[in-house]
């Protein structure tokens, strides 16, 4: 009897430990919502639904605990332990666990007075009031269904002098529908001459500039950086701002007007800069499951590195990048496995990384042109080629760079570009073997650099020809 007794006493301790570790909705999920998921899931958001009180939840609690368990929301592609980011929109194993044990029960409720308070946001200007406001040219219709777009608006800035900004802030105007932003600088009004009479034109990829700068970008739950004159940006006399969108439809027709603000100051007493890795030469045979891009590049000076932008299309299904640097050391700069291009965007560092002169930045892409990738836009799938377009696809990372001053800026383009010779000119090469991104200018350049090292003008450059080549562009450095 004693043993009965004692054993059904342990059951009812038992049970009350598990009864007291069930969470609850107030206790245990409003905080992980409240933190990692209310930015976008609250009225007026690009998130379909609110996840603000225990109504919105419970109703789908399934739904949540499937996402978060796959990992697909709250959207952040970057892996753990592979550079340390801010803003990091990344669950807990534990917390992916405590959301699912609470849907498992039934999305119980909970005591209401542990509940936490709801996150209050800030409406308008995060960054302040900006002292110039640009806004999109004209109001762009977006349809209740169909494909997601991408939409570039030329934003004339009008300035009579060269400026300096010290915070840029992207403000939507229909969050329902605007899936994230990136802003270039067009120094020579290369924008307005693809433009139609409203300032707009469409742009998968990219803003179709050659000599565009990424200069800001926005995606749900960003938050502006503080004003800061160390870091500003120069803006010439007479450039515009090329506002690149990616929509998303909600359903329903939709309308979007958005703007820029932008906050003055004096000159930077740093540089900042990118660097620009890419691999043009892509050639990707349908079915094919496992196609890889390489690329790299040596840094010609100590740098450091405040933030990583990898881009590519819809193939794309993995992207690498680490840094080696001359001590034999490595430092992870990214690494994304399940890449996807609808939820792309820039990755700042908590801290920038310091990388001596020297170091080699390697970027590694996989791409998948099967028939069992569910991304593939082809069906059958066909040879796909480095392109802008929807069918083609790119290898491309951006890496901010800040140096000691702005003085340094140009010497370190220079020799990126001297680099970026190097790699056109390396084997035999002929004048179809450039880059079909390079712009008219460039093309003018690199084929008069060309004839001049064509000794025999026989139209290919052969290695001793090339090895001559080189040596000029090492001694132009």
């Amino acid at each position: 009897m004693k043993r009965i007794i004692a054993s059904a006493a342990c059951a009812l301790i038992f049970a009350g430990i598990c009864m007291a570790a069930t969470p609850t909705f107030n206790k245990d999920i409003a905080p992980i919502l409240y933190q990692n998921c209310a930015t976008c899931h609250r009225p007026g958001e690009v998130a379909p639904f609110p996840l603000l009180t225990y109504q919105d939840a419970a109703k789908r609690a399934k739904l949540i605990s499937t996402v978060t368990e796959k990992r697909y929301m709250p959207p952040w592609k970057a892996e753990p332990g592979y550079g340390s980011f801010a803003n990091e929109r990344r669950l807990t194993d534990a917390q992916i666990e405590v959301i699912k044990s609470w849907a498992e029960a039934g999305a119980p409720e909970g005591d209401i007075n542990e509940k936490p308070v709801q996150p209050v946001f800030t409406e308008g200007w995060l960054g302040g009031e900006p002292d110039q406001v640009v806004k999109m040219p004209v109001k762009y219709s977006v349809p209740a269904d169909g494909p997601d777009q991408f939409q570039c608006f030329v934003l004339p800035l009008n300035l009579d002098k060269d400026v300096y900004v010290s915070l840029l802030e992207f403000r939507p105007d229909n969050r329902r529908v605007v899936h994230h932003a990136l802003v270039f600088l067009d120094p020579n009004g290369a924008g307005r001459k693809l433009a139609s009479a409203d300032g707009m034109y469409p742009c998968f990829g990219g803003p179709r500039i050659p000599v565009a700068t990424l200069t800001g970008g926005w995606a749900p739950g960003a938050v502006p950086g503080a004003r800061s004159q160390e870091y500003a940006r120069p803006i010439p006399k007479g450039a515009d701002l090329v506002l690149q969108i990616h929509y998303h439809p909600s359903g329903k027709p939709e309308e979007d007007q958005s703007s820029l603000g932008l906050s003055f100051s004096g000159p930077p007493s740093r540089g900042r800069t990118a660097a620009i890795m890419f691999n043009t030469r892509i050639n990707i045979p349908p079915g094919d499951p496992h196609y890889v891009v390489k690329s790299s590049l040596v840094l010609p000076r100590d740098v450091e590195l405040g933030g990583i932008t990898p881009h590519a299309h819809y193939l794309c299904k993995e992207m690498k990048i680490a840094a080696y640097l001359p001590d034999g050391s490595v430092e992870p700069l990214i690494w994304i496995k399940d890449w996807d291009f609808n939820w792309q965007g820039g990755y700042q560092y908590k801290k920038p990384l310091a990388l001596p002169k020297g170091t080699r930045v390697e970027m590694e892409y996989t791409y998948d042109n099967s028939e069992n990738n569910p991304r593939n836009p082809a069906h059958p799938p066909v040879r796909v080629r480095w392109g802008e377009q929807t069918k083609d696809e790119m290898a491309v990372a951006f890496l901010a760079v800040v140096l000691p001053s702005p003085s340094d800026v140009q010497s370190f383009q220079q020799q990126l570009s001297a680099q970026y010779l190097e790699t056109i000119f390396s084997g035999e090469v002929t004048l179809e073997d450039l880059p079909p991104e390079m712009t008219p200018q460039q093309r003018q350049t690199v084929t008069m650099i060309f004839n001049l090292f064509d000794k025999n003008k026989d139209g290919k450059l052969d290695r001793e020809e090339v090895a001559a080549l080189l040596e000029f562009v090492r001694s132009r450095r």
